[in-house]
């Protein structure tokens, strides 16, 4: 994949500012790595007349069969062999955009530190990609780029040049022109618009895509004749992402109009007319306070042992401070549910290298849980026979030893307070035991005693006087010089 960027300058603003723009030296030939190959930036020419960036994505087409397979995970969307014979690797597409975001982030952004008066001034600019898919062909690609004041050229690419009676290609050789221009506001075009005439994109199409659109599209998208096309296609035709995209653009919109800003067009419920919230559940308070604990912590590679149908990993993938989590769990079925629940399967792939699901049992020690951070136990150790209890405290303080350890347990002293739960019952049917305060700080403090741990006890959910709160929470925090030092 190939694409140039060409300005002219003169003495007083030479052309070589490019440079500058692009945080690229003229005199250098960069590469940088992407998640499907490697990205070159080269000058052809540079002087104070004339400059010209490159940027040759050379794309691993094994990689791209192998990371994801059909439409959105890698592989061409049109038909099942597209894994073996596909454009992707030659054409530019959002392979290509991906690529430009990622090695021309800081001039996409407007940002330049050692000339910061620069972004901000227009010049001529030339654009040229020689290989462009554009389902619609020429005729489309014109009305997408000269709304937003581009002189454009869309040359349709004959099937086989030596048999022109097989008419064109869907490819076009694209060429921009503008002269009065931001180099900022080019690559956001080129950003969005280069999927857009694709029609297709190389990795599934998660929510913050919308984000993604509305901040490359800010001050153009809004009042772009072919929004609606734009954002369907940008978004893989999803319809709720395009749609939430085309209420958020409207509003923009709309705010521009009327001179004001977007949170005060949006105030269609005036604060007396809210209803009275509604209690935060249980089960979210007690996810709040273990990802609080694993955050003071500063832990970044995380177990979540016992992990059940993954509401916790769920949770904790959407900080990006924790970069490694696990869940266990001895039940696949309750694998199979976390999975679904997170989307594995269709998962982005920088977001899929930070999570792995993992069936086994607490009961023995695992090499495959040494070396991490933290590890909770959220509501886990309740559902063990006591017997079974020392078995677990060993795999996880004795054996796996992270640094820290999060343990949440109910308070049977609390169980008065439900009005559904008959007396006493525990608060579910695969509960072997539920402890009062006193015995489970009993058996804390035990454990931190024989495994080289501090623990200390916060409460979970509203804090009552008398039988206090409804969750009891340990953190463990591992003393042992030695190992704390390693740690």
């Amino acid at each position: 994949m190939f694409l140039t960027i060409t300005t002219t300058g003169t003495p007083e603003r030479p052309a070589t500012d490019l440079g500058f723009l692009l945080h690229k030296h003229p005199e250098k030939a960069q590469a940088f790595s992407t998640s499907y190959g490697t990205a070159h930036v080269l000058y052809p020419e540079a002087d104070d007349q004339r400059c010209t960036a490159a940027l040759l994505l050379e794309v691993d087409a094994v990689a791209l069969v192998r990371r994801g397979k059909g439409k959105g995970r890698g592989g061409a969307p049109d038909a099942a062999l597209a894994q073996y014979v596909n454009d992707r690797p030659y054409a530019a597409s959002s392979l290509l955009a991906v690529a430009l975001s990622g090695v021309f982030s800081s001039a996409m952004k407007g940002v330049c530190n050692a000339r910061p008066e620069l972004p901000g001034l227009p010049r001529p600019l030339r654009i040229e990609v020689p290989a462009l898919p554009a389902r619609g062909g020429p005729a489309l690609v014109r009305r997408l780029f000269e709304p937003l004041g581009w002189t454009v050229t869309a040359e349709p690419v004959p099937l086989d040049t030596e048999f022109p009676q097989w008419g064109d290609s869907r490819y076009v050789r694209l060429e921009l022109e503008s002269a009065d221009r931001t180099l900022a506001e080019a690559l956001r075009h080129l950003y969005v618009l280069l999927p857009v005439l694709d029609d297709a994109k190389h990795y599934w199409v998660a929510p913050d895509e919308v984000d993604k659109l509305l901040r490359a599209g800010e001050g153009w998208l809004p009042g772009h004749p072919e929004q609606k096309l734009i954002t369907s296609r940008y978004l893989s035709r999803r319809w709720s992402l395009t749609r939430q995209a085309t209420e958020r653009l409207e509003l923009v919109r709309l705010a521009e109009a009327d001179d004001s800003e977007v949170e005060e067009i949006d105030n269609a419920v005036g604060a007396e007319t809210e209803t009275e919230e509604r209690p935060t559940p249980l089960a979210v308070q007690r996810r709040e306070a273990i990802t609080a604990a694993l955050k003071a912590s500063g832990a970044a590679r995380v177990l979540d042992l016992g992990c059940g149908q993954g509401q916790l990993v769920q949770a904790l993938l959407k900080d990006p401070a924790f970069t490694e989590i696990v869940g266990l769990d001895v039940s696949m079925r309750a694998l199979t549910i976390a999975s679904r629940r997170l989307k594995l399967d269709r998962m982005g792939e920088r977001q899929a290298a930070r999570v792995k699901l993992l069936q086994g049992s607490l009961a023995y020690t695992d090499r495959r849980l040494k070396g991490y951070d933290a590890a909770v136990l959220s509501e886990v150790i309740e559902h063990l026979d006591l017997p079974r209890l020392p078995a677990l405290e060993y795999a996880v303080f004795g054996a796996a030893r992270p640094r820290k350890v999060v343990v949440t347990t109910p308070n049977v002293e609390y169980n008065v307070r439900w009005e559904s739960l008959p007396a006493g019952h525990v608060r579910h049917g695969d509960h072997r035991f539920e402890w009062t305060r006193a015995e489970f700080r009993a058996w804390a403090e035990a454990v931190a005693e024989r495994h080289g741990y501090a623990a200390e006890f916060i409460p979970v959910g509203p804090d009552d006087p008398e039988v206090g709160p409804p969750t009891q929470m340990a953190v463990f925090t591992l003393t042992t010089p030695k190992e704390a030092k390693a740690a």
